[in-house]
C-alpha cells in the first residue's frame, strides 16, 4: 500500500527531495498531441510560472525544474527555519497569496478590524496561523498548490472535467550530495535525455536553461536555490558545489547523452564527478536512468538504513543499487 507523502519526508535526515507529478495516463496534456496534432504547449508556461511564483511565497526553494510534455520535475530544499522566522503577519500574508483564508484571517489582516476583535478571536487567528506556518513548509502542500490550479485551468480550457495529474506525485528523498547533484543533473538534462533539445542550456522550461542565461551575466537567478560552493565551516544556505561546475558537468554529461558516446568527458567534468565519490561510468548510469535505479530515496547504503529506520520502515529499498552505484569511486 503506498505511504502518504509526509510519511516519506524526514527533514532530519535531508532537506532535499525530488518530486514528480505525470499527466493521467501519460497523455500529452502540456506539449503536442503526436497523434492529433493539438498542440497544449503553452501549459508547461503556466507550470513554470505558478512553480516559480509558489518557490516565492512558500519556505521552500526550487533547486532544479523541468517541464516535459507530460510530466514535470522539481527538485526542493525545505527550509524549516526560514518558516520559523516569520512573523504572524507574514504567514497570514504568505497564504492569502495561494489561498483565501477565512473570515478571521481576512479581518485580522485589516487594522481597523482587528482593533475590534476580542481575546479568544484573535487567539484563534494565531493557532490557525500556526498551522499555516507548517503547510508553507510542506512538499505536499506545495505541490498540491502547483497542481490543482493547472487541472482546473486546463479542464476548463478544454471544456470537461475529471483528472489531470495521476492522483499522487513521487517523492525521493535526496541523502547525500552525489544523490542532490546526480537528481538535479537527472531533471536538467530531460529534454536532451528525450531528444527535443540538443543541449541543456535550450532546453525550454528548465531550471537549467535559467541558470545558464544568468551565467552569461555572471549572476545567478534569484528565483532558484543558488550555488555557494564545496562544503566548509560556515556553510551559507545554498547548493553546495561550485556554480560553474555544475553547469560544465551538465554540460559535457548532456553531449555524451546526446551523441551515445559515453566516456567524451573532459578531466575537469571528472574531478568534479570523482569529489562527489563518484566513478565517471556511475554518474552517467545515475544521470541517464535515475528513476529506473530508484524507485525511493536516494543515497548511500548507510544513510538510506537511517532513513527508513527514522520514517518507520522496517525494510530499506535501494540498498544493492546504492552499493553498486553511490559506494564506489
Amino acid at each position: 500500500m503506498p505511504r502518504a507523502r509526509k510519511t516519506q519526508v524526514s527533514l532530519t535526515d535531508t532537506p532535499y527531495y525530488h518530486c514528480v507529478s505525470r499527466c493521467v495516463r501519460r497523455t500529452f496534456l502540456c506539449g503536442k498531441d503526436p497523434l492529433t496534432g493539438q498542440c497544449y504547449e503553452h501549459r508547461r508556461s503556466w507550470i513554470e510560472r505558478r512553480l516559480l511564483f509558489l518557490a516565492k511565497v512558500f519556505a521552500i526553494d526550487l533547486c532544479a525544474y523541468a517541464v516535459m510534455s507530460n510530466h514535470t520535475h522539481v527538485v526542493l530544499h525545505v527550509d524549516v527555519d526560514k518558516a520559523k522566522g516569520w512573523s504572524l503577519e507574514e504567514v497570514i500574508t504568505r497564504w492569502h497569496q495561494v489561498c483565501k483564508g477565512n473570515y478571521l484571517s481576512n479581518a485580522w489582516i485589516d487594522e481597523n478590524q482587528r482593533s475590534h476583535m476580542d481575546k479568544a478571536q484573535l487567539k484563534a487567528v494565531a493557532r490557525i496561523a500556526e498551522e499555516w506556518r507548517k503547510r508553507l513548509h510542506d512538499i505536499s502542500w506545495f505541490m498540491r498548490l502547483l497542481n490543482e490550479p493547472i487541472a482546473r485551468k486546463a479542464n476548463e480550457e478544454d471544456g470537461c472535467t475529471g483528472r489531470f495529474w495521476e492522483g499522487r506525485f513521487k517523492s525521493q528523498a535526496l541523502l547525500d550530495e552525489a544523490a542532490l547533484a546526480a537528481c538535479m543533473a537527472y531533471v536538467d538534462l530531460n529534454p536532451v535525455r528525450a531528444g527535443i533539445a540538443t543541449t541543456p542550456e535550450t532546453s525550454a522550461y528548465t531550471s537549467i536553461k535559467k541558470r545558464a542565461k544568468a551565467a552569461k551575466s555572471s549572476y545567478q537567478p534569484a528565483s532558484l536555490l543558488p550555488f555557494v560552493g564545496n562544503p566548509r565551516v560556515n556553510m551559507p544556505k545554498g547548493l553546495p558545489f561550485v556554480f560553474m561546475d555544475y553547469l560544465l558537468l551538465v554540460d559535457e554529461t548532456g553531449r555524451a547523452m546526446r551523441d551515445g558516446k559515453w566516456g567524451r568527458i573532459s578531466d575537469n567534468a571528472r574531478n568534479i564527478i570523482a569529489r562527489l565519490g563518484l566513478s565517471e561510468e556511475n554518474w552517467l548510469e545515475l544521470t541517464g536512468h535515475l528513476e529506473q535505479h530508484f524507485s525511493g530515496a536516494i543515497g548511500k547504503e548507510h544513510l538510506l538504513r537511517e532513513y527508513h529506520q527514522h520514517i518507520g520502515q522496517q525494510r530499506t529499498h535501494g540498498i544493492s543499487t546504492s552499493r553498486r552505484l553511490l559506494n564506489a569511486a
